[in-house]
């Protein structure tokens, strides 16, 4: 079983800085673990689709981001930690929303799409205000 939990939210102001973490356990029944995964990072607002923030691809090389955060969050991993995280600065009101890692644990390759992922976080509120 593959777990993920999400940490570092919370009520921040327009312009300040969160640093998301997801710490990572298990292995799947084939037996990967962590370092072979992709990660991601999508993002729900309340009477919203979630939608795509942030990719990484298994080693880190890869990464993707929505149009919406490109150029203000960055996602990042230590494999020896399982760890990924998100960087957020420049937040904006429309930032707020419950943020949710999720883990690709099949082929590495990083996705922007939910189907693409096997395991999810509970995820953490993210508030921005103006």
């Amino acid at each position: 079983q593959v777990q993920l939990a999400e940490s570092g939210g919370g009520l921040v102001q327009v312009g300040a800085s969160l640093r998301l973490s997801c710490t990572v356990s298990g292995r799947t029944t084939s037996g990967r673990t962590f370092s072979s995964y992709a990660m991601g990072w999508f993002r729900q607002a309340p009477g919203k689709e979630r939608e795509f923030v942030a990719s990484i691809s298994y080693t880190g090389a890869s990464t993707t981001y929505a149009a919406s955060v490109t150029g203000r969050f960055t996602i990042s991993r230590d494999n020896a930690k399982n760890m990924v995280y998100l960087q957020m600065n420049s937040l904006k009101p429309e930032d707020t929303a419950v943020y949710y890692c999720a883990a690709e644990t099949y082929f590495g390759v990083l996705s922007t799409r939910e189907s693409g992922y096997e395991f999810w976080g509970q995820g953490t509120q993210v508030t921005v205000s103006s």
